[in-house]
């Protein structure tokens, strides 16, 4: 009981204690608010030298962990969308050099539009407080019972709904329209350095840190303009609220109270912060991998053709499923994230900080507030109510400034990309690159063609039946042309560029309809496809050999890795399995091997497979004959019957027959007698060099450069027999 009494206050010795200690404050009021603003003024200062000292820790640690200037050829390179995103020195130096580029001038458009961007702000915060005054004079009408006063409030709110209205609408286009300025500054600007000085050529084939300026250019570039026009009304408004309102409101409830509950709001906020992940971080890597699934895409564009004669369908798909789930793997681990940091944020901005709200807003209503008079029921609610639309109004201002912090990390995420980009072009201008080493003729006789379709069946043989061969723009090359392919007859396929021949492949390949006559062709599994540059493709080291097929598609062809050694050392270069770090090693092969080495990669592909036809276009161009020789009899001894387009005249001896275009829409298709066909090519070289030294003697005076002399002897010595 003795405990108890101890305990117990009653309820006048409590109000005694409030009305001392109010009178207290009272009494010493005026130097308690200048020891409040002397220790806010020192805490300002504080915190800006800590910030300052914290950029000068950030640039030495910067300078210490940087690489040796001065890249060469060879060297790795993180990549444009690797760099570390923070609020640092190098963002806003980043920044400052792209406002540079987006606001060129005091007089510019985005200046201007600036300009009345801020008027528009500074009279949505005007409003904003002559309605919260309005608010507390309706509620303080309906409590005194004045129904004059009421609806004339009534008609003043609907009268200032005008302006309102006309207010939020410009902010709404001011915004929109400075994205659409900025990304129009800045797509201009880099459209200009991309496309000079063959920046373009030097960014995709002589530097490897930008992987896909296309995404960077059209999609970040874009984003990045978005968020900066974004950001200054998101950042500027709250702003300018918590000023004025803020301003108001110690003027109505008094400088300390207002200062304790921002003391309170910011050490929440500092929790918030600490607490709050790197969302910039989270942005660029997104950013980086959209930019890699975006170039797989085009990857496959780019080579549709030979992935379609290869049937690589299933292997690209693997390719890009394997990107997308990487991709939303990190789209949903960011979600994750901003879930949990969303409930930290409207628990602590909506609830705690609308508690303390309650408090600052009653305390006029129990305590006097020198300056104020609040004497009457309906003036004590007039008071709150127009204390609790401010403070809501504040409080609302500083949970987006709070909010755009993150978007403030976004943007430093997109700033650094299209910086990269800039920094990437300006070097390469400076000849710095870094690069790891290892319609014409009948138009109506065309439609005609054109319009017709021919009849395709499947066989074991290939043969061609009156078949037209069109251009890709449309030109019918052949009007009708006729050979046969049987197992074991290999084909020669020669003839002027544009004569026809990629286009036979087409149709041959499924990839062209036949607008004509009759083709009898295998499956296309049964025909194979090797190019000059054999496409290669983004995995491992088997992918390369085994493509299209996949790791789980070997034992059903009973192949194992030791069947593919073998093949690699056919082609001798079973060394790259070791120097590439193994079967299962990934890497941009396509940069790692040699022209010559990607020939005979295609070669061993072709061997994996062991189709019984093989389309070879000037697929041994860069190999020398003895390779060349081991190539085609392994290809022979595998039975496959070869189809080959080469100039080569090392190749006649592996082939049966020859199908030899003029370029003129004629054809010949006969057999081919390697011996006699040499026999008949040195004759003419020896009878078109005599004719030449016949020419000379005739005319003696005949002047020439040393440039058209050499033209006239090639030309004559490369003219096709009689």
């Amino acid at each position: 009981m003795a405990a108890q009494s101890k305990l117990a206050l009653s309820d006048g010795s409590l109000m005694a204690l409030l009305s001392r200690a109010s009178q207290t404050y009272l009494k010493h009021r005026t130097k308690i608010s200048r020891a409040v603003y002397l220790t806010l003024f020192i805490a300002l200062v504080n915190r800006i030298r800590n910030a300052i000292a914290e950029q000068k820790a950030a640039a030495v640690r910067h300078k210490q962990n940087a690489p040796v200037a001065g890249v060469t050829a060879g060297s790795s390179s993180t990549g444009a969308g690797r760099k570390k995103v923070e609020l640092n020195r190098e963002f806003f130096r980043n920044l400052f050099r792209l406002l540079k580029i987006v606001i060129p001038g005091v007089r510019s458009r985005e200046m201007r539009l600036l300009i009345s961007h801020s008027v528009f702000l500074v009279v949505r915060t005007l409003i904003s407080l002559y309605v919260a005054e309005l608010d507390g004079k309706l509620v303080s009408s309906l409590v005194r019972g004045k129904g004059k006063d009421f609806l004339w409030n009534i008609v003043w709110w609907m009268l200032v709904a005008i302006p309102a209205t006309f207010t939020n609408s410009m902010l709404s286009y001011h915004q929109c329209e400075l994205a659409l300025q900025y990304r129009s500054r800045l797509t201009r600007y880099i459209h200009s350095k991309y496309l000079n000085q063959m920046t373009f050529y030097a960014l995709g084939n002589l530097d490897d840190r930008i992987k896909n300026a296309d995404q960077l250019i059209t999609v970040d570039v874009s984003r990045f303009a978005n968020s900066l026009a974004e950001l200054y009304s998101n950042l500027a408004k709250p702003i300018l609220d918590m000023m004025i309102y803020n301003y108001q409101l110690s003027r109505n409830v008094g400088g300390e109270g207002l200062f304790a509950m921002s003391l309170l709001v910011q050490l929440s906020a500092n929790v918030m912060r600490a607490l709050t992940p790197p969302f910039g971080k989270y942005v660029a890597e997104e950013a980086r991998l959209e930019g890699e699934y975006r170039f797989s895409h085009s990857r496959l564009i780019e080579n549709a053709e030979e992935i379609a004669f290869l049937r690589g369908q299933e292997a690209e798909k693997m390719t890009l499923d394997k990107g997308y789930f990487t991709l939303i793997k990190h789209v949903n681990y960011i979600l994750r994230r901003r879930l949990y940091h969303g409930m930290m944020e409207d628990f602590v901005i909506k609830y705690f900080w609308g508690a303390l709200g309650l408090i600052l807003c009653s305390t006029p209503v129990f305590i006097k507030i020198p300056g104020t008079s609040a004497a009457t029921l309906g003036d004590r609610t007039e008071g709150f109510v127009t204390n609790r639309r401010l403070l809501l109004s504040s409080s609302d201002a500083f949970g987006r400034v709070m909010f755009s912090y993150k978007e403030i990390t976004e943007l430093a995420g997109y700033t650094s990309r299209v910086a990269s980009l800039l920094d990437v072009m300006d070097d390469i201008q400076r000849g710095h690159f870094e690069k790891n080493l290892v319609s014409s003729g009948d138009t109506d006789s065309h439609a005609a063609v054109l319009s017709g379709r021919g009849e395709i069946q499947e066989g074991s043989d290939i043969i061609f039946t009156d078949v037209p061969i069109v251009s890709p723009n449309g030109d019918v090359l052949v009007k009708a042309l006729s050979f046969s392919v049987t197992p074991g007859a290999h084909l020669l396929i020669v003839g002027p560029n544009g004569c026809g021949k990629s286009s036979l492949f087409r149709i041959l390949g499924g990839l062209w309809p036949v607008y004509g006559g009759k083709v009898v062709k295998p499956p296309p599994e049964e025909i194979f496809y090797i190019p000059q540059r054999p496409y290669i493709s983004k995995g491992s080291l088997r992918q390369q050999i085994i493509y299209p097929d996949t790791k789980a598609d070997m034992p059903r062809r009973g192949v194992s890795d030791e069947d593919l050694m073998r093949i690699l050392q056919t082609v001798d270069i079973d060394s790259i399995v070791e120097s590439g770090g193994g079967w299962d090693a990934e890497k941009e092969w396509r940069d790692v091997w040699s022209g010559g080495i990607q020939q005979r990669v295609g070669m061993a592909r072709l061997f994996y497979h062991r189709p019984r036809y093989a389309i070879l276009d000037e697929c041994t161009s860069s190999q020398d004959l003895e390779t060349e020789k081991t190539l085609y009899e392994t290809a022979k001894s595998l039975d496959i019957t070869l189809i080959t387009v080469s100039h080569r005249r090392s190749l006649w001896k592996y082939h049966v027959n020859i199908l030899q275009f003029d370029g003129q829409g004629g054809f010949v298709f006969t057999k081919l007698d390697a011996e006699k066909r040499l026999k008949l090519e040195e004759r003419n070289s020896n009878c078109n060099c005599e004719l030449f030294r016949i020419w000379r003697r005739r005319l003696p005076n005949w002047r020439l450069s040393s440039r058209k002399k050499g033209f006239l002897i090639l030309q004559v010595l490369t003219s096709p027999p009689p």
